[in-house]
């Protein structure tokens, strides 16, 4: 499924003010999610700008995986993989569909512009989705993330403190 969404995230990203990217730590476990303007490419390919020294800029230029929840921090989810680009036609895509979609940008605010792209001031970021997550499956930041596998599904990880409380009571 790489570079393609369900029908399922289609539709929920059609209705979508937002979305909430999380990336994937160097020790494998999710960041805290960020809320999100985007736009969607032809191929259905999610797109974002941020600032160059963003975490979420960061962690893309790392090689990291993302996670997106969809409209809300509990929606659907996917996880992909994601570039920066500079792509002229992508940067051209987020200054246009920005003040079509969001009534701050229209007015002026938070509205990306072409010469802050030009100036490496913001990224384009690309998001492909690879796959998507399980029906209720939510942000734990420093929970270990999903595999970007399509043969490894989602585990449901105990978090490190309620190991350990479990693990103490096993001890007693």
């Amino acid at each position: 499924m790489l570079g393609q969404t369900s029908q399922r995230n289609i539709d929920a990203i059609s209705k979508a003010s937002r979305i909430y990217i999380a990336t994937v730590r160097r020790d494998g476990n999710q960041s805290k999610p960020a809320a999100v303007w985007f736009t969607l490419t032809q191929d259905h390919s999610v797109l974002i700008q941020t600032r160059r020294s963003s975490w979420i800029a960061r962690g893309v230029r790392r090689g990291s995986p993302v996670i997106v929840w969809i409209g809300r921090r509990n929606g659907p989810a996917f996880i992909g993989n994601a570039e920066t680009s500079n792509d002229p036609k992508l940067t051209k895509r987020i200054v246009d569909d920005y003040p079509r979609k969001y009534l701050l940008a229209r007015l002026g605010f938070h509205r990306p512009r072409q010469e802050r792209f030009d100036a490496s001031q913001i990224l384009a970021i690309k998001i492909m989705p690879i796959r998507d997550l399980p029906e209720g499956f939510r942000s734990e930041p420093g929970i270990r993330a999903p595999s970007i596998s399509k043969t490894e599904p989602p585990t449901d990880h105990s978090s490190p403190r309620r190991q350990s409380i479990v693990r103490a009571g096993l001890i007693w």
